[in-house]
């Protein structure tokens, strides 16, 4: 099925760029050329959107209050929103990615630039949904759990393993979107050595996956494997996320950075700290990962 985006810009020119540029990338596109438009269109019970292009600065009600409209519904919290804007200073770039606009685009842009950001939302948004789905699906006596201990080597198998481990949260469909970037992160960072200017490229040419899996075959690489340690302590639950890699600068990546707020990715460590656990830090050099959150399934007496 064609991605349905919403295009919200007050000028016609713009529109019409973004509709050429997305069409031709197999997209439908529907138009909004004001916010109050854009808020009726996605509030109709009759629209659905994937996406939403969205104007930041517009004539009367603005793209950042379109933006805050959208997080407190629930049927909207979830759409990927791409701001596009021509008031990129570091303190509008946060004040956007505070409201929820994670990706972005300074005006004016190249075609190839818009395709990219789209698509990295776009399959951002599918992964968080087959997680959450997962995450839903997944039943076990979770209950009895103390401590277990768990590997994985694939992305296939991290997504099993964060949605079963997301169960012992009081809100799996937040908490498995948290352990899928640790994951994903010690996987394709860690022990892949895929840094994040590299992975920014590999998704522009969208060769990201292919060379995921043409690494995993290489005999340096191939029998590496992430480690998850969990262990009930209280009312919390303890995950200790180790990777095999030589770790990474993680200090730059705990908060939401405006200076990446134009790639396409980058963000996710940030948003599993910020959204998902109680806790959220690295150790050593960077190959450890430890979190916490709040235990939702407690042991039954006997």
């Amino acid at each position: 099925m064609r991605p349905a985006v919403l295009a919200v810009d007050d000028d016609a020119v713009n529109r019409h760029i973004i509709g050429e540029i997305l069409r031709r990338d197999q997209m439908d596109v529907s138009f909004a050329d004001s916010a109050e438009q854009a808020l009726r269109l996605l509030e109709s019970p009759q629209s659905h959107f994937d996406i939403v292009v969205l104007d930041r600065m517009m004539s009367g009600v603005d793209g950042i209050e379109v933006l805050k409209r959208m997080k407190s519904a629930p049927r909207l919290a979830d759409t990927p929103v791409v701001m596009q804007t021509a008031a990129g200073a570091p303190d509008q770039v946060s004040e956007g990615l505070s409201a929820g606009a994670h990706y972005y685009l300074t005006k004016p842009y190249a075609p190839d630039a818009l395709r990219t950001i789209v698509r990295a939302a776009l399959s951002d948004a599918r992964s968080r949904n087959e997680l959450q789905i997962r995450a839903e699906s997944t039943v076990g006596a979770l209950g009895l759990l103390q401590r277990g201990e768990f590997e994985c080597r694939t992305l296939e198998e991290a997504q099993g393993l964060a949605g079963l481990l997301a169960q012992l949260g009081t809100e799996p469909r937040v908490v498995v979107v948290g352990l899928w970037e640790l994951l994903a992160n010690a996987i394709e960072h860690g022990n892949l050595g895929i840094d994040c200017s590299q992975k920014a490229e590999l998704l522009r040419q969208d060769g990201w996956l292919v060379e995921i899996r043409r690494r995993q075959q290489l005999p340096e690489f191939k029998e590496k494997r992430v480690r998850v340690e969990v262990e009930r302590r209280g009312e919390d639950i303890e995950f200790c996320v180790r990777d095999q890699g030589p770790g990474f600068d993680y200090a730059n990546y705990l908060e939401l950075d405006p200076c990446r707020a134009f790639e396409p990715n980058g963000r996710g460590i940030a948003l599993a700290r910020l959204m998902s656990f109680r806790t959220l830090g690295y150790e050593g050099a960077g190959n450890i990962a430890r979190a916490t959150l709040k235990a939702a399934i407690r042991r039954t007496p006997s």
